[in-house]
């Protein structure tokens, strides 16, 4: 006779088969390697400025060392490497480091307390580099002078700024010339200043990827067109050819008119941009074109050629007709005419 079927036994059977297996798989620990990592410093307390090695506001994490679980392993695993880039960030109140001076931030006891990595299950086995260096420095109350910076970091000409100086939080030694807030325009915004202000708020670069911006705007004007660009003569122009490879070493280029070609340039430029101009090697170019081989006289019209940085701004201009050259190509010896 068949005895009857005990479930119980079974149920119990199946239980501790899952729970051995299950605890087979945690006792199995895996690791796993992130490598695009990046600490920054989190806006904290506006008191202080705080940086890592030589005052960086990030700096990148070589290596992180995560262990746990295979199965965990294995399952966060793909998540974090479908991610760009692991951000933490740096709150050095919350590290106790309240007060001016240098620290030494140990990585793995600073990720092992990451929200992120503890939600993943995981811990921090090691880290590239151990240990960060960290500089905190108190931030005080002074007086800075305005400046209106383009978008190059040129100084732009300013007719008003309202008001000259703001109050912002520095670090206490900065002195003299490093006591200077800027204002950045764009082209667009550097124009309409020219016939109404603009409202815009100074800031300071306390390093890369670190700016602070002041509690109130400033009101700009800038200096209109004629009063921005001041008229100047160039008498000391050079002339450049410019030929295609066709051509180099096979003719020689005449000018017919070179007391025209070489004749005072009137320009009308900021300092600046007439500076730099007659610091060029060339201040003129005439262009030669293949087919002028063709032609007994050509004749072309003067390239004038501008730094292209101040030609971008408006800085420089031509104040006169641009001059005509007339040239000749002559064959050089040895070569052979097309």
């Amino acid at each position: 006779m068949t005895g009857k079927i005990n479930y119980g036994k079974i149920a119990i059977c199946i239980f501790l088969t899952v729970l051995i297996w299950v605890w087979a798989d945690l006792a199995q620990d895996d690791e796993f390697a992130v490598y695009n990592a990046t600490i920054t410093v989190a806006k904290s307390n506006p008191n202080f400025w705080v940086s890592f090695d030589g005052y960086k506001s990030s700096v990148p994490v070589e290596k992180i060392v995560l262990k746990g679980p295979a199965s965990k392993i294995a399952e966060q695993e793909k998540k974090l490497k479908e991610v760009s880039r692991l951000e933490f960030d740096f709150d050095a109140t919350q590290e106790n480091m309240t007060e001016p001076g240098s620290y030494t931030l140990s990585m793995v006891s600073f990720l092992r307390k990451d929200k992120r990595i503890k939600r993943l299950g995981l811990t921090v086995e090691s880290c590239k580099p151990d240990k960060l260096s960290v500089n905190v420095v108190k931030l005080v109350e002074k007086s800075l002078d305005v400046i209106c910076v383009d978008e190059d970091q040129n100084p732009v000409k300013t007719k008003t700024i309202e008001p000259p100086k703001v109050d912002m939080l520095v670090p206490e030694n900065w002195e003299g010339e490093k006591l200077i807030a800027k204002v950045q325009l764009t082209q667009r915004e550097i124009e309409q200043a020219r016939t109404s202000t603009v409202e815009k708020t100074p800031y300071i670069k306390l390093s890369d990827g670190q700016s602070r911006v002041a509690a109130t705007a400033v009101k700009i004007t800038t200096l209109p067109e004629q009063e921005r660009l001041r008229s100047y003569t160039i008498t000391t122009a050079t002339l450049g050819f410019n030929l295609s490879a066709n051509l180099q070493g096979k003719y020689k280029v005449e000018v017919t008119n070179l007391d025209a070609v070489m004749s005072a340039i009137t320009i009308k430029a900021t300092p600046e941009a007439k500076r730099v101009y007659e610091n060029m090697l060339y201040q003129v170019i005439l262009e030669i074109d293949d087919e002028d081989v063709k032609i007994a006289e050509p004749r072309r019209e003067l390239v004038y050629n501008f730094p292209i940085e101040y030609v971008r701004k408006n800085e420089i201009e031509l104040n006169q007709q641009p001059i005509i050259a007339r040239f000749k190509l002559t064959p050089l010896p040895g070569t052979q005419t097309p």
